[in-house]
């Protein structure tokens, strides 16, 4: 029998869906993995009985299930995960007005960061997911990991650090088609 609160909580957990898919292909390298482990967060946290309020920090318990939940089936998997290229493509109904050339450039940076962040260690990649793209705070990611804030801080800063490496002989300045008159 379903609750006003089971649905609440089902509501409010629904909310992150998109967040968690994300992370779950930053983890899985894999959409179908993906998907799963998704639905595998979402059954364990409807199962859980000790679920936040859906006002508190719901998307971060989220987070820490999901997490888990990869983890263990590491754990079970003989030959390791199988890793597939991930691909976000371009948001529909972007860029419909704009500049062709400027549209390609931005995607083609937008593909050239993909990649950087690809190209990191996962440990890194990882941290740079929940903290510049899923927003976490850092006492929330050391939460989600497991392990001390400073740890958090000091890996966000090495992985940025080879971000830049890695993506300083590849960005170059980019003039976007702007005159002068055209810049605000």
């Amino acid at each position: 029998m379903t609750t006003d609160n089971d649905a609440g909580f089902g509501q409010a957990a629904m909310e992150y869906i998109d967040s968690l898919y994300g992370y779950a292909l930053t983890l899985t390298r894999d959409a179908t993995e993906a998907d799963d482990l998704v639905q595998e967060t979402y059954v364990r946290a409807t199962g859980a009985g000790n679920r936040p309020d859906p006002d508190s920090n719901l998307k971060g318990w989220l987070f820490v299930i999901m997490r888990n939940a990869w983890l263990n089936q590491l754990r079970h998997k003989n030959s390791g995960p199988h890793f597939v290229e991930l691909d976000l493509g371009e948001p529909p109904g972007a860029a419909t007005q704009e500049n062709p050339h400027v549209v390609y450039l931005r995607k083609l940076e937008r593909q050239q960061v993909r990649d950087a962040i690809e190209s990191l260690p996962h440990a890194y990649r990882e941290i740079v997911v929940l903290r510049d793209i899923e927003g976490f705070t850092y006492q929330e990611i050391a939460t989600v990991l497991d392990c001390p804030a400073g740890t958090v801080m000091s890996r966000l800063g090495r992985a940025r650090e080879k971000l830049r490496q890695r993506l300083q002989p590849r960005i170059r300045r980019v003039d976007y088609g702007l005159t002068k008159e055209g810049r605000s």
